[in-house]
């Protein structure tokens, strides 16, 4: 039971990879508050874990009392936070074309400005038990895709804020590490694709160009990586930055058949 006794919120958790971190969590010895905006499937996910083990935070965190709320809830059903996975994101489609200020500050306060609140709320209890934040990033951060503008600002933020918290944290004991992700076979991106226009069984034909290895990431491979960084294995490395992708994201240069 690597994460026996922690209590871990985990944002965006009622499905895709969240869900995948939730479960793994649980199954690890964790106690789980759930946040997100399906109140169906959280309330099912809830019911498959046990309401002794997990608890559902519905809130949307694109409102800036959100992430407080969330906190005071988890403290409320738990007495205590010890981790925090910000995963809740808002992945709309933008580029300098079609971007607007509504698009570019919905998109800030899902994706960048609640993870800031949500730590800023649960700071005294991470202080108070050398709490672990896991950022879920996005090679986007780097420079991102023509068409995921606001989205790839949004994930550089993240990986900035990142690294400035694990620097400020330093000293208190409280771990702040990221995760950019790479391509992922969520339900959502399943769906995703078929409405561009990609055959049912896309996923099973990924060119290798983004797939080395003949497929994309599963969310529970991306569960078992926020596993380690979430326990005290890893402790006392802070502010590393972890790309989960087939490839380097720097420098690659892409094998020649």
């Amino acid at each position: 039971m690597r994460l026996e006794n922690k209590v871990i919120l985990v944002t965006g958790g009622t499905s895709g990879i969240g869900r995948a971190i939730v479960e793994r969590c649980v199954a690890e010895g964790a106690r789980v508050v759930i946040n997100g905006i399906d109140r169906p499937a959280g309330e099912a996910l809830v019911r498959s874990l046990g309401a002794d083990r997990a608890v559902l935070s519905i809130a949307d965190l694109g409102e800036a009392t959100a992430p407080a709320r969330v906190v005071a809830e988890a403290i409320a059903a738990f007495g205590r936070v010890d981790g925090i996975v910000n995963n809740a994101a808002w992945i709309g489609r933008s580029a300098i074309d079609t971007t607007s200020a509504e698009t570019f500050d919905r998109m800030m306060a899902v994706n960048l400005r609640a993870p800031m609140l949500l730590i800023q709320a649960a700071i005294g209890s991470l202080r108070a038990h050398r709490g672990s934040v896991l950022n879920i990033g996005s090679i986007n951060a780097y420079c991102g895709e023509a068409t995921l503008l606001d989205y790839s600002l949004s994930k550089g933020g993240l990986m900035t804020l990142s690294r400035n918290l694990a620097n400020a944290l330093a000293n208190d004991g409280v771990r702040v590490n990221h995760l950019n992700i790479g391509w992922v076979l969520t339900e959502r991106e399943y769906h995703h694709q078929v409405e561009l226009g990609q055959p049912k069984d896309w996923h099973e034909h990924i060119p290798k160009a983004y797939a080395p290895s003949g497929r994309i990431l599963r969310p529970e491979e991306v569960a078992t990586a926020a596993v380690y960084w979430l326990g005290d294995e890893s402790r006392p490395v802070s502010g590393s930055v972890l790309e989960l992708e087939q490839y380097p994201i720097i420098g690659r240069n892409p094998v020649k058949s």
